[in-house]
């Protein structure tokens, strides 16, 4: 057996941490939870490696040397992909990622521009929908009406709050936006011309691989090549399910000159949408949503 040197031995035993929690976590996961039939010969409890590597996309060698503690190197976008296929909660993926010495470039990780003064003033807009979200679109915070007003988001794993993710994949969401072919393809123009200004940046690169990769409508929309920093029109038009058409007045503050956050609002944009956000704050507040 060879000796380690103290400098080798923590990350040697990081590896080792790793590949016995991703064991764990693969043979707790059952072939009927993602689609695959368990077969008479199955001894393997939960799923098998080859199994996780194909539903990753990853090669299964690789995939097997990581579980087998080898020293090699893993991306944030296949730490992502490790995550979603093993469904890790919040605790778990950051674990994964702390265990990888990776940084995890998701909404599901702590953003230092959410501050305990910025969580109050969302709770105090409401019933104005408001989120504080970066020029990617992932939503990092929100208040309990916006949390209602396109889908119920809390239903939603922090890792797929992003405001293209959930507009190109996410049924509830995409049912609530009116005139949704023109803002998918507003949508997808602004993310690509973002991301001129940002691609080496992982995060950025994760976002765009999930779409490419789960939804052909995004795959159609993107070779259009088509880009655009303009703003759209500042009314918005959502149907919620609860209390029907709202029209919003859509207003961004900026949080901070290089990071990319914002403060996003929606004001009722006529009379008949402010009692219909009033209503909708009534609902939540009394626990019907």
């Amino acid at each position: 057996m060879t000796t380690l040197t103290p400098e080798a031995r923590p990350a040697e035993i990081r590896r080792h941490e790793l590949a016995g929690f991703l064991r764990s976590r693969r043979e707790r996961i059952t072939p009927e939870e993602v689609g695959l039939p368990r077969g008479r010969r199955r001894r393997t409890p939960g799923l098998r490696r080859e199994e996780v590597a194909q539903l990753s996309a990853v090669g299964v060698t690789w995939y097997t040397w990581l579980e087998q503690g080898r020293d090699i190197q893993v991306s944030a976008q296949v730490l992502d992909a490790l995550a979603r296929t093993l469904r890790l909660d919040g605790s778990e993926r950051a674990h994964l990622f702390g265990l990888a010495g990776a940084i995890d470039p998701t909404p599901a990780a702590t953003c230092p521009t959410l501050t305990p003064e910025l969580r109050e003033m969302l709770a105090k807009l409401e019933p104005m929908p408001a989120c504080v979200q970066n020029s990617r679109y992932d939503i990092l915070a929100y208040n309990r009406t916006y949390g209602q007003l396109l889908c119920d988001l809390d239903a939603v794993p922090a890792e797929d709050r992003n405001m293209m993710f959930l507009a190109f994949t996410h049924a509830p969401w995409r049912s609530a936006i009116v005139h949704l072919d023109e803002v998918l393809r507003l949508m997808a123009a602004k993310f690509r011309a973002g991301m001129a200004d940002h691609l080496a940046e992982p995060a950025w690169k994760l976002v765009l691989k999930r779409l490419l990769d789960e939804s052909a409508e995004f795959r159609g929309v993107w070779e259009r090549h088509e880009v655009t920093r303009s703003q759209a029109s500042k009314v918005k038009e959502f149907l919620n399910p609860h209390v029907g058409l709202v029209r919003v007045v859509h207003t961004d503050l900026w949080l901070g000159r290089d990071s990319g956050a914002r403060l996003l609002t929606y004001t009722a944009a006529d009379d008949v949408s402010r009692e219909r956000l009033d209503r909708l704050q009534e609902l939540v507040l009394s626990g019907a949503l």
